[in-house]
């Protein structure tokens, strides 16, 4: 239990980095989308993505499960708390939403993107609301029945 906290801030700095890159590629979407009759912005916006989501994005998911599933390991209790098992119910929701933003991204690498910049902007808006719930359970831990 010594090492609780490190694993815990070492948990909220990788969700941190997941966040942004959740954040950050479905506006890189919108843009992609508008130009991607160009091909100097359209191979441009290509590696951008490619990158974010195998170099930051993808590390730090699995970063925040291996330090997330440490920390339930060393309290294991915590899975009996309605607030916590709400909070692995929207992980699960983050992490389908970041397996849809990597199916996207396949799309535009083939240039097979036919969803439109409005789609991009709308569910960009996903995570953004994921992340104000499971940040609420997790500071607030309201009781919730079980």
């Amino acid at each position: 239990m010594e090492n609780y906290s490190l694993i815990k801030a070492l948990h909220l700095i990788s969700v941190i980095a997941w966040m942004a890159g959740l954040l950050y590629l479905p506006r890189l979407y919108v843009y992609h989308a508008e130009s991607s009759e160009e091909p100097i912005l359209n191979t441009t916006f290509k590696t951008m993505e490619r990158r974010l989501m195998l170099y930051i994005m993808n590390p730090a998911m699995i970063a925040s499960f291996v330090f997330g599933i440490w920390m339930i390991a060393l309290v294991p209790e915590l899975l009996e708390d309605g607030w916590m098992q709400a909070k692995v119910f929207l992980l699960v929701a983050m992490t389908g939403y970041h397996g849809a933003l990597a199916r996207w991204r396949r799309f535009f690498a083939k240039d097979e993107n036919n969803l439109t910049p409005k789609f991009y902007r709308l569910i960009n808006e996903v995570p953004t609301a994921l992340m104000i719930f499971i940040v609420i359970l997790a500071i607030v831990k309201p009781s919730m029945a079980n």
